[in-house]
């Protein structure tokens, strides 16, 4: 189990960014030439509901070397043709699997995922052939993640 939340948490912090916003105003408007908002956001009135503090303990930071000791174990069980390879479609049945252990909206086959799974696998396959080695793919999980 732990080794299935450190890969989500990769994949949380490691996936490809499909949208990104500018920062906005209380009026959703911003300056498109500076990225700046067009007025002052308003702070909430002294009577306004503040959110309780979270009880829930922060995530731990996971490293490269376990990101990598995680691929290892798991691996063999997505190369299905024993090719020491990810093709995309072994590749996208990892990466849904995780993903809907985290995300029950996420829904297998649907476009959505096909499209975070393309985005994934482009940003993954550092060589452009069209297959992920172990190498790739814990370089791409351990983005943004502590190097020990």
């Amino acid at each position: 189990m732990f080794r299935y939340a450190l890969l989500i948490g990769s994949i949380a912090l490691s996936g490809p960014t499909l949208a990104q916003t500018t920062p906005q105003t209380a009026t959703g408007r911003s300056d498109a030439a500076t990225g700046t908002p067009a007025r002052a956001m308003q702070t909430p009135s002294a009577g306004a509901m503040q959110p309780a503090p979270s009880t829930q303990p922060a995530p731990q930071a996971v490293t490269g070397d376990q990101v990598a000791q995680v691929i290892d174990a798991e691996f063999p069980s997505y190369d299905k043709n024993s090719d020491n390879l990810l093709s995309p479609m072994e590749f996208g049945a990892w990466m849904v699997a995780l993903k809907a252990k985290s995300d029950p909206t996420m829904a297998p086959g649907t476009p959505a995922a096909q499209k975070w799974v393309d985005a994934a696998f482009a940003q993954a396959d550092t060589d452009k052939n069209k297959t992920l080695t172990k190498t790739e793919l814990t370089g791409f999980l351990s983005q943004g993640q502590a190097k020990s």
